[in-house]
């Protein structure tokens, strides 16, 4: 087969690249790219540890073909260097002993970045159900739970503090 050239933005910078149509997108940002965050799990979906956000949107990159992220916009982990809630997050997981051997730690943090995107106050249950395809074998998830509702609490005081500041 042929090489489709693929030209998007990850993690905030262009980047072009050329891949076989059946390459999967995990492949092409790990072996291309060189980006290390996304990590090899399941290859079918199951695992979440290869997560990122497409357009702003979850998904799995090992169920994305290379060639689907052309013109499109692709956050791995090491994107959210520059993302305010990081922080929080580190410190909470660090706290809460909310990983262990951190190989699935990547995905989940990318996961609950878009799940704070859309709920700054999820409930535990809402959090279990949007990690429910993240496998973690090391926590038992209770401490990532945990881990989430500190990091988001923590959060909201920054953004109450931030606009108290500015009023």
């Amino acid at each position: 087969m042929r090489e489709t050239a693929v030209t998007a933005t990850v993690n905030g910078r262009p980047v072009s690249f050329f891949c076989d149509p059946t390459t999967s997108l995990l492949e092409c940002l790990r072996d291309v790219v060189l980006l290390k965050g996304p990590k090899i799990g399941c290859l079918d979906g199951n695992c979440g540890a290869c997560a990122v956000l497409l357009d702003g949107r979850l998904v799995n990159s090992c169920l994305v073909l290379g060639v689907e992220a052309d013109g499109r916009e692709i956050t791995t982990v090491e994107g959210l260097e520059s993302w305010p809630g990081l922080s929080a997050l580190r410190q909470a997981f660090t706290e809460e002993d909310g990983l262990q051997c951190g190989y699935c730690t990547p995905g989940i943090i990318v996961a609950v970045k878009a799940l704070l995107d859309r709920d700054p106050d999820p409930p535990a249950a809402r959090i279990r159900d949007w990690l429910a395809g993240n496998l973690c074998r090391c926590t038992g998830y209770e401490t990532i739970v945990r881990a989430v509702q500190s990091a988001a609490a923590t959060l909201r005081e920054s953004r109450t503090s931030d606009g108290e500041a500015g009023a």
